[in-house]
């Protein structure tokens, strides 16, 4: 089997670890990166992954992580899945301190990984084969709901991000995949934005019938990276069958109307 590598950041939970989790399964040597160092030697312990301490909106973190990378065999594929979602308040009531951590994660933290991983992609990317830069992001990125504006402001510029990054990089080898969950029923993503209310956090979930997992993105990560090195996912949007839009969301059972 041929050797690959993949970085994954914000793999401490959630959609990051169920990542390292798959890639690992398949063969795949990972490095999993996010800033809580006991989830990461849990992780390790759970998948044998590689790990490393990072916060993605530090940079002389992301500067270590980059030689770290470069230093240890370097890198066919970064998922830039650190991020987050703060609040859920009107753009009129809403905390520009949210706002300012979001842009920072999502964002700026992309960017920076983006921006130190670049040149340890291209020195491991062996004739024939092409590298991979995937970011996860979110259909609040696409289409805007209330009380989102925060959160849809910095994906929107996430997606936007990458589409760029994709332009410049024509004539390189290698791939930029978007991935855009929608309602993904994680341990952390809604307690983390209601602000630690676990009874609010609980609800937006409640009667949801089949509400997308962490390892439903994670296999759709997976399998975009596996594709052939010459096809190339651009945005692969993945809701569940009960969430037409951010703001149309069925609850209870799904009929079959005639």
């Amino acid at each position: 089997m041929t050797f690959r590598r993949a970085v994954v950041t914000g793999a401490s939970s959630g959609i990051g670890w169920a990542t390292v989790a798959h890639l690992v399964d398949r063969g795949w040597n990972v490095v999993g990166v996010a800033r809580r160092a006991d989830r990461l030697d849990e992780l390790k312990n759970a998948t044998g992954a590689d790990v490393r301490v990072c916060d993605v909106t530090v940079q002389s973190d992301v500067d270590a992580l980059a030689a770290y990378v470069a230093e240890s065999g370097g890198a066919d594929a970064l998922v830039s899945n650190a991020g987050g979602a703060l609040g859920l308040a009107t753009v009129e009531e809403s905390d520009v301190d949210d706002w300012a951590r979001m842009f920072d994660v999502n964002v700026l933290g992309t960017k920076r990984v983006v921006s130190a991983l670049l040149p340890v992609l291209r020195t491991s990317i062996e004739p024939g084969n092409a590298a991979s830069i995937l970011a996860v992001t979110s259909i609040a990125g696409q289409v805007a709901y209330e009380k989102g504006g925060g959160y849809n402001a910095a994906k929107f510029a996430q997606r936007a991000l990458l589409q760029v990054l994709r332009l410049e990089l024509a004539g390189e080898p290698i791939r930029v995949i978007d991935v855009a969950p929608g309602l993904v029923h994680t341990e952390e993503f809604s307690l983390v934005r209601l602000g630690g209310d676990k009874a609010a956090a609980d609800a937006v979930y409640a009667d949801v019938p089949h509400p997308l997992t962490a390892d439903d993105i994670a296999e759709t990560i997976a399998h975009s990276l596996e594709l052939p090195s010459h096809v190339n996912i651009d945005q692969v949007t993945v809701k569940p069958v009960a969430q037409a839009a951010p703001h149309k969301l069925v609850r209870g059972e799904l009929k079959v109307t005639t």
